[in-house]
């Protein structure tokens, strides 16, 4: 997982969990002895109730039952109940128990004890001692209630602490969502910024971040700064390569020119140095599209450059034959830079133009995700086994045209240098040769 923004996230819901899981048990057990001591407390209560009454009354029943009078006392097997022995084995219950005796031992000490048994409607919990009176008998006094209300009370705290700790962890993982997005913006803020800055020539200031992040921040300055003298020393010895380069072959080939008039057979010269010229126009287009504006937000309008490219064509010797058609909508721009396109587009487009019988069309799309040209044409077209060849650095399907099979090398170059893509389909226009190229609308260095 190489996301921080998954990993925070991920780790605050782990961690509070944890913390909800640790504190929601923690808090059962607090509030779940606060309800075991609570029950207890009130059993003592009645406990002395019934001591109190059982000296007002001295041992009388119906005397005793007026003293307690708690109505539950009155209806069988309400689950809560009391009994009284008396010194003559004699045994006094409170009406609840109808026709049953709590199944206690006799206590043998004044301190009272708790205790908890099987009841007459379930477990039950209760207390009891031994009580001497004034008159000096002993009396064996029992308190009992079912366990049936604490066990209720117990579910519904169970209940209350899942909904609240379920929507504790709710709002905690909000808060954690909420907190790592905060925390993390100077980072995503960093990154929109890396790529705005190089694009219009600009420094990072470490001062516009937080001190934590201000130390990445000069790193990446530096880093853009180094960066950038690295392309433009890039772009000033690949203009100086090609300076260089086209004198002595320029020498060369009126050489050849010359010998080739004067009688000698100088062909196969005349063509190595054609496919060494082409070479090193492919090399020479890699290296300024690698130096260019290839991930950067260059616009360059598509319809201008068609249009030079159709005057361009339409001049010369085989454009005066053939119908050099455009369909490309007015203020469609494209990402690239002016030069790399008219490129692309000068190489299939004359690719066309060598193949075609009669018409070569030009056609651009706005896509969703960038722009998309077609150059169509009538021509043989290629077939799908040796498509793969034509885009082969000299892979030439038919020697008999003049050319040195780097045209649609060069193209497909240039064309990955934008993170674009370029395939070779049959024409459902005319039914030969389809160059179709896609260039989106927002370069990923990565991908």
């Amino acid at each position: 997982m190489q996301s921080l923004r998954r990993r925070a996230i991920l780790g605050g819901i782990v961690w509070a969990g944890i913390a909800i899981l640790l504190g929601g048990i923690a808090l059962y057990y607090v509030l779940d002895g606060q309800v075991q001591r609570r029950f207890d407390d009130g059993l003592s209560d009645r406990y002395i109730q019934v001591v109190a009454a059982l000296g007002n009354s001295s041992g009388d029943a119906e005397l005793l039952e007026s003293y307690l009078t708690d109505p539950l006392y009155q209806r069988p097997y309400s689950g809560r109940y009391w009994q009284i022995r008396g010194p003559d084995e004699s045994t006094i219950v409170s009406r609840s128990l109808f026709d049953v005796l709590l199944p206690v031992a006799e206590p043998l000490s004044t301190d009272p004890e708790t205790w908890t048994v099987q009841g007459p409607d379930g477990p039950m919990r209760g207390i009891g001692g031994l009580v001497r009176l004034e008159d000096g008998t002993n009396w064996s006094v029992s308190v009992a209630e079912s366990l049936a209300s604490i066990t209720s009370e117990r579910s519904q705290i169970r209940r209350s602490l899942l909904t609240t700790f379920a929507l504790i962890g709710v709002l905690g993982i909000a808060a954690t969502v909420v907190q790592t997005s905060l925390v993390l913006s100077p980072l995503n803020r960093l990154r929109q910024e890396v790529t705005r800055r190089w694009d219009r020539g600009e420094a990072l200031e470490p001062a516009d971040y937080p001190e934590e992040v201000a130390p990445l921040v000069s790193d990446i300055r530096a880093l853009l700064d180094r960066n950038r003298e690295m392309v433009e020393r890039g772009r000033r010895q690949a203009a100086d390569l090609a300076h260089a380069l086209k004198t002595p072959a320029a020498i060369l080939r009126n050489e050849l020119d010359a010998l080739a008039q004067s009688g000698m057979d100088v062909a196969d010269a005349q063509t190595a140095l054609t496919r060494v010229d082409a070479q090193l126009m492919r090399s020479l287009a890699r290296i300024r599209a690698a130096t260019s504006g290839a991930d950067a937000l260059v616009q360059t309008d598509l319809l201008n450059s068609a249009n030079r490219m159709a005057r361009l064509f339409r001049t010369g010797a085989d454009g005066m034959a053939r119908q050099f058609e455009i369909d490309v909508p007015a203020d469609l721009r494209i990402r690239m830079d002016q030069q790399d396109l008219e490129e692309i587009l000068g190489n299939t487009v004359e690719n066309a133009f060598k193949w075609s019988r009669r018409t070569v069309r030009l056609t651009a799309r706005p896509m969703p995700d960038g722009v998309e040209l077609r150059i169509d044409d009538d021509g043989p077209g290629i077939p799908e086994e040796s498509r793969r060849e034509a885009l082969r650095s000299g892979g030439r399907l038919d020697v008999s045209m003049p050319g040195t099979g780097l045209g649609l090398a060069i193209v497909s170059d240039l064309v990955a240098a934008y993170g674009g893509t370029l395939d070779l389909e049959a024409s459902d226009l005319f039914g030969g040769l389809r160059v179709r190229i896609g260039v989106p609308a927002q370069f990923s260095p990565g991908g």
